[in-house]
């Protein structure tokens, strides 16, 4: 009888085992929301959701939104909010817009199709962002100002001032290679898709394997090494699949047949072009870890969730608050910049309704991947994978027909849930 008492798992055992794999449940929870949405959506339209063409629009779908959640993470760690950045993304589109079409070439003389024209644009958006950003926290930060009142103005004003820019017109066409940002027509193809698909598994396992070696050194503990090659696995096999699956979704043959010695086929029939990873894709995937290194390893970073943690201590140690909020928002001002460069190039054209009701999904997908509206948790990825849930049910509720009216009360629902089950998890768990 001792025996067998002795051989059954305690909860207590449970716990350390846990603990001793490191496993986030946060993250688990998510991944495994994300695959219940996709299993129910494949099912309800035949197949068709996990198809390699529905997920690569889904990707190219997500990125704009999820450059943008990444810099609204750092905004609710410090207990603020951020309403208005769908109006600053139309905002920094409009100037792209207008700087491709009218203004530099009319005022500066430079031609249009210029090699300069696309990169002067995107220089003058990101400025543009990071100004407005700065002034709206200056108003937070230096005037003392609620960044809930100052946001939603902000919300009223860069709405319209985008209007004003354009004087309620599309602006377009865009430049070729800026629309290339948009994901659809700017691509890896496969051979390049592969290269760096494979460069990346690498790269993050040997970042596994590197930490893990980092922790031994410092007497920390660590996972058990089974459990360590296991993790590795799974990432190398995401990372691969993911590019398989992209590499999976070819051009049309149209398209291909239409210029098929540019896709180097010997003949336009029979040839098979992969579009590859979208340019927006790396676009995101360079946004996640300059704001994860960010958070991590940079003084700014520890600065930011400290003040999220208590602010007044925060401020009693030496750290400049004012000053503080005053770079955050003008980060998220560049972020917004970045992501109406991919949301106008996917599109092609600047439009009046561009990023519109951006700021619910934003700030849906930072609570959804596990940000603290009280301030002091979150992560990047974490808001990445909250903008990838998001979009895969708007995506999923488009393909079977509800109306829009219908995907944004589910989107709202969605949110309070998210929210109702953060607060739920903290009390069990006595998190702050």
């Amino acid at each position: 009888m001792s025996d067998q008492t002795q051989s059954t798992p305690t909860p207590a055992t449970k716990r350390n085992i846990f603990k001793q794999l490191e496993l986030d449940t946060r993250l688990l929870g998510m991944i495994g929301a994300f695959l219940v949405v996709c299993l129910v959506f494949n099912v309800w339209t035949d197949g068709r959701f996990l198809t390699p063409r529905n997920i690569f629009n889904l990707t190219i779908q997500t990125v704009s939104v999820a450059i943008m959640a990444t810099g609204m993470v750092f905004v609710i760690v410090t207990r603020h909010i951020d309403l208005s950045v769908g109006a600053l993304l139309a905002t920094c589109t409009a100037v792209m817009g207008m700087l491709q079409t009218r203004w530099l070439p009319g005022m500066l003389g430079i031609e249009i199709g210029s090699p300069l024209i696309p990169w002067i644009t995107i220089g003058l958006g990101l400025l543009t962002g990071a100004l407005i950003g700065a002034m709206q926290g200056w108003l937070v930060g230096y005037r003392g100002i609620p960044a809930f009142i100052v946001t939603l103005g902000g919300l009223l004003v860069w709405r319209n001032v985008g209007w004003y820019l354009t004087s309620g017109q599309t602006i377009g066409p865009l430049d070729e290679t800026y629309v290339l940002f948009g994901g659809i027509t700017g691509t890896l193809g496969a051979d390049w898709s592969w290269i760096i698909g494979i460069a990346a598994a690498v790269a993050a396992a040997a970042g596994l394997w590197s930490a893990r070696r980092t922790k031994i050194r410092h007497e920390f503990p660590v996972k058990p090494v089974w459990a360590e090659v296991a993790v590795i696995a799974v990432t190398v096999l995401a990372i691969l699949g993911f590019v398989a699956v992209l590499n999976a979704y070819e051009l049309p043959e149209r398209v291909v047949a239409r210029d098929f010695a540019a896709y180097g086929c010997a003949q336009a029939e029979g040839c098979n072009v992969a579009y590859g990873i979208p340019y927006s894709v790396l676009l995101l995937i360079f946004v996640a870890i300059v704001m994860t290194v960010i958070a991590t390893r940079t003084r700014l970073g520890r600065y930011i969730f400290a003040t999220g943690g208590n602010p007044d201590a925060a401020s009693l140690s030496g750290i400049n608050t004012r000053l503080l909020t005053v770079k955050i928002f003008a980060m998220v001002g560049v972020l917004c910049a970045l992501g109406g460069v991919v949301a106008s190039a996917r599109l092609g054209y600047h439009t009046n309704d561009i990023g519109t009701l951006d700021e619910l999904r934003v700030i849906a997908a930072a609570v959804i991947g596990g940000t603290a509206l009280s301030g002091g948790i979150g992560t990047i990825y974490g808001a990445i994978f909250g903008a990838l849930i998001m979009q895969s049910l708007q995506s999923g509720m488009a393909m079977v027909g509800v109306d829009a009216p219908y995907q944004n009360i589910v989107v709202g629902a969605v949110l309070v849930f998210a929210v109702w089950v953060d607060i739920e998890y903290r009390k069990r768990t006595g998190a702050k």
